[in-house]
């Protein structure tokens, strides 16, 4: 079913070109989107703001740095590999178990130590960066689900993307992986999108390839009975990225670990606009709230979630 331009506005969608041109290119300097851009750059000025991520357990920067990656991964029965200026979750690899030199991916699926090496190679040879320009492969310690999330998903680790605008989160949406997805939570690639309240964190709306649904497809856990743990700890974490890169219209992906708590996963300076959809309702309402608000204030970020999970409350 089309929908004209003129209800989409009164809904308050924002579309590509006004988030191009209103927002990104007003609000995000150029100069700090190698902070986000490169997941390296954006893990360890974290570290600096003392920003929970997943603990880091290797680095990879040259092709001949591949024959080590048996030594570095050792002790390790679970991680994730990942390309440092990676967009949209391509060259993610997750290994969720082993069997000595045989890896099990999130999907269930094996994959032999030379597949992984040649991956790696290809993350080097930047075949998925930004631009294809050379990049460096990052080795993670792998998430372990709350019991929760552990349920609500196939296969893959649930995330949080939480949109940051001038440090106030102004909408959120949990992402769940599914067959359909490979075990990855990237919506254009089938994976669910549930809208939360950004006052409790509970679901509003669930979509599956923009189609409404209310159970998840694999699973068949009911979607509308979900609320997030942690919820303001969460919006806490996502709405001090403001601080951390000086963006003022950002993407937080977050999770939460069973033992580490919230951890941010990456940032984004060009964040999707699916979230809207998942959501079932537009952004651009709530992103006119916080340009009116004054601009010589300057809240802490504990009262921009205050007051953020005060004025987009779901009604």
């Amino acid at each position: 079913m089309w929908i004209s331009p003129f209800r989409l506005r009164r809904q308050g969608i924002l579309g590509m070109n006004r988030r191009n041109v209103a927002y990104i290119s007003r609000y995000n300097s150029r100069s700090s989107f190698p902070l986000v851009d490169n997941k390296l750059n954006t893990k360890l000025l974290a570290e600096k703001f003392n920003l929970s991520t997943p603990r880091l357990r290797g680095i990879i920067r040259y092709q001949y740095e591949i024959t080590n990656f048996m030594y570095q991964v050792e002790k390790l029965s679970g991680f994730a590999i990942k390309p440092a200026k990676g967009a949209g979750g391509k060259g993610i690899l997750v290994i969720k178990s082993r069997n000595g030199d045989v890896f099990i991916k999130s999907s269930d699926k094996p994959i032999g130590c030379h597949d992984i090496k040649r991956h790696l190679s290809n993350i080097l040879a930047g075949l998925y960066s930004l631009g294809g320009s050379q990049d460096i492969a990052i080795i993670e310690d792998l998430i372990q689900p709350v019991e929760m999330f552990e349920k609500l998903s196939y296969a893959g680790v649930p995330d949080i993307r939480i949109i940051v605008f001038k440090g106030y989160p102004v909408m959120a949406m949990l992402r769940l992986s599914t067959q359909a997805s490979d075990g990855k939570a990237n919506l254009h690639k089938g994976a669910v999108g549930v809208g939360l309240d950004i006052a409790t964190g509970r679901c509003l709306h669930a979509v599956q390839y923009t189609n409404r649904i209310t159970h998840h497809p694999d699973t068949n856990i009911v979607l509308d009975t979900i609320s997030v743990p942690d919820w303001q700890n969460l919006l806490l974490l996502a709405a001090r990225s403001f601080e951390l890169t000086g963006l003022g219209y950002i993407g937080a992906d977050l999770v939460i670990d069973k033992n580490s708590g919230p951890l941010l996963l990456e940032l984004n300076a060009r964040p999707g606009l699916t979230i809207q959809v998942a959501n079932g309702i537009g952004l651009l309402p709530r992103l006119k709230k916080i340009e009116q608000l004054d601009p010589d204030l300057t809240p802490c970020a504990t009262d921009r979630v205050d007051f953020a999970m005060k004025a987009f409350a779901a009604i």
